[in-house]
């Protein structure tokens, strides 16, 4: 799959969403891609989630042995591209604002991991998995994700392998473009959640 067809997927599914929003990272955006919409349909999770296994498998050399992804978003993708490899899935949750392994999941010491991600757009929420699997013991091996939105600046840490790249705009709340400026926010994303 290219980036226009991932986009077309995100599009049915009614995903790709346009007005004034808040990002996890704190920055404002006018493009919102809401991956619950694409999540609530299992085929096309699994159409997605299947062409990135076979990019995975085809970019990754290193042998990886179990999937872990940040918890909320990251779920759902990190589930299906364990059902895709035939691996265990498991995800990392936060625990007084730090990312942690919880739910009696376990890594063996220099287990070697795929971080699977829903959507990358700074990085940050991957990096902290990522500082998760190592303080769990792994070995994080590389990153996946359905789409990265930094258009590839984001960096991880590990290489980072995207079903689809777009380089969506992102400002500082201080810094908003004129055309949002007058539109209310309003905060989609699960960072903060308890």
């Amino acid at each position: 799959m290219n980036t226009e067809q991932v986009l077309s997927e995100f599009k049915k599914a009614g995903a790709l969403l346009e007005g004034h929003f808040i990002l996890s990272s704190g920055l404002h955006s006018d493009t919102f891609l809401q991956k619950a919409l694409v999540f609530q349909d299992a085929k096309r999770t699994a159409k997605l989630c299947k062409a990135l296994a076979a990019k995975v498998r085809e970019e990754v050399k290193a042998k990886f042995t179990a999937i872990v992804s940040p918890a909320v978003g990251g779920i759902v993708p990190g589930y299906e591209m364990g059902r895709q490899l035939g691996l265990p899935a498991m995800y990392v949750e936060r625990v007084d604002g730090k990312f942690q392994l919880r739910r009696n999941f376990h890594l063996e010491k220099n287990q070697p991991v795929l971080m699977v991600e829903d959507i990358v757009s700074t990085g940050v929420s991957s990096r902290e998995c990522l500082e998760a699997i190592r303080a769990a013991g792994a070995r994080p091996v590389a990153a996946a994700c359905l789409i990265d939105r930094s258009g590839g600046k984001a960096k991880v840490g590990v290489k980072l392998i995207a079903l689809a790249s777009m380089k969506v705009p992102a400002w500082e709340a201080d810094k908003l473009p004129k055309h949002l400026r007058d539109i209310p926010a309003v905060k989609p994303g699960s960072r903060g959640l308890a």
